[in-house]
């Protein structure tokens, strides 16, 4: 694999790359996931202390993506990493896992987040969130097979409302409105309690989620040796303050019981400060918001399918494009049918949202744990590739790293009952999988770089 050019690596400034990694963390799981999450803390202090720690497992993991992405550019992300050190199979079973447990899951948890705002300005009855996330994955996947040409720009317009509406939000409750009556908070009930810390934790993580594209800006960002680490320290700080501001504000006017069992906490509280015109208003800041993370989740996660389909003779009938709209066709609509089914899965369930997170979690930590893994065998295997960004205090960083996921996907297997089982249960699924990888792969894959 070739490095990009030195011309292709000047494009970024620390302000273009911070920008970029705050633009792309700060997301719709603000408005959604803070009551989740205060179901899994026993006091107002340990909830904000979660979210002070998200923000330094944000950091960690951001560090040891910088340094893969730096070392060995490619479009292929973790799966690219994953095959480099480990093999093509894992490779492989990562490109499955996130085709249908990670991706998937994924949108469905964004999509039943629209829901829940959605039905506050359309009611459609008892399933109505259901209802609402399902059309909403539809829509947007008829508008993709379409082609979407100009979908940087609408990313772009939809990020800038995102960090609008959550500043909107934290304005709102500092200065105008008044702490709520509320009782002291008691203790989540039963569970073990480092468990579900450890989930509390995966909520948290989810809503600081994006963190890896810094893999992606390495290879871009001027002298990466000396400003990785600024863009990574200054756009992790803005995040956690961000998010901070947020909770103090929900505590300040919910206190920790009633940001519980709030399903919409923004709009609640600008229905508490300024009426249900305010409430209505944010919750189509917070649907437009929603928009644009199922539309971008939607894009990227068919190309996985597509890769498949281009690494593997046998599947090559979704790895077709389609030249007119520019977009992997086939792949957009098994995305969509297999999105679904997990839909009508959470809305059989307590909560949607809730129910998705436990599907995706203990995968995707468990491959977030072999890709910090991977950091330390790819430098044992390839001392030769150069490195323009070194993970600082390396190796403590990678083991610190891989030690948070391992604990994270304990917690989440442990708590999350049937949904983490049945996204284990479709990750065994894909072991067949792995005997239509091609012989000569491995090959490719020990000596790619």
């Amino acid at each position: 694999m070739t490095s990009l050019g030195s011309s292709q690596r000047a494009g970024l400034s620390v302000i273009d790359a911070v920008a970029m990694l705050v633009g792309v963390v700060i997301g719709v799981g603000i408005f959604g996931l803070p009551p989740l999450v205060a179901q899994h803390a026993s006091s107002a202090e340990l909830y904000l202390a979660l979210w002070l720690v998200g923000g330094l497992v944000m950091l960690i993991g951001a560090l040891c993506y910088g340094e893969l992405g730096a070392a060995h550019p490619d479009q292929g992300g973790e799966y690219h990493y994953l095959s480099l050190a480990w093999g093509p199979q894992v490779g492989l079973l990562f490109a499955w896992a996130r085709g249908t447990v990670i991706q998937t899951g994924a949108i469905a948890v964004v999509a039943f987040i629209y829901g829940d705002y959605a039905q506050r300005l359309l009611p459609l009855g008892d399933y109505g969130s259901a209802w609402h996330a399902a059309l909403v994955v539809v829509a947007l996947t008829l508008l993709n097979v379409l082609g979407t040409r100009e979908s940087r720009r609408a990313q772009l317009f939809f990020t800038s409302v995102t960090v609008l509406a959550l500043l909107l939000v934290v304005l709102v409750g500092l200065v105008l409105a008044e702490p709520q009556p509320h009782t002291a908070s008691a203790a989540p009930a039963g569970g073990n309690l480092a468990a579900m810390l450890g989930m509390g934790m995966v909520f948290v993580l989810l809503t600081y989620g994006g963190w890896n594209e810094a893999a992606y800006l390495s290879g871009e960002l001027r002298n990466p040796a000396r400003n990785m680490s600024r863009v990574l320290l200054i756009g992790t700080a803005l995040v956690t303050a961000i998010y901070l501001l947020a909770n103090l504000v929900f505590l300040n006017i919910f206190g920790l019981d009633g940001l519980r069992q709030s399903d919409a906490v923004a709009a609640d509280l600008m229905n508490i400060v300024a009426g249900p015109w305010a409430e209505a208003m944010l919750a189509v800041f917070v649907c437009l918001t929603a928009l644009s993370t199922l539309n971008a989740t939607l894009f990227t996660g068919a190309r996985v399918y597509y890769a498949l389909g281009r690494d593997v003779p046998q599947l090559a009938f979704i790895g077709r494009w389609n030249e007119r709209g520019a977009t992997p066709v086939r792949a957009l609509l098994l995305q969509c049918a297999l999105t679904l089914p997990l839909i009508l899965f959470g809305a059989l369930s307590t909560n949607g949202v809730q129910t998705m997170v436990a599907y995706t979690a203990p995968v995707f930590w468990l491959f977030m744990f072999l890709v910090a893994l991977a950091l330390i065998r790819l430098r044992q295997r390839q001392p030769w590739v150069r490195r323009p960004f070194s993970v600082p205090l390396y190796p403590l960083t990678p083991i610190l790293f891989a030690a948070t996921c391992l604990g994270l996907l304990y917690s989440s297997t442990l708590y999350a009952g049937s949904g983490a089982l049945l996204g284990l249960l479709v990750l065994g699924a894909g072991l067949p999988l792995l005997a239509l990888q091609r012989p000569q792969a491995v090959e490719q894959g020990e000596h790619a770089e």
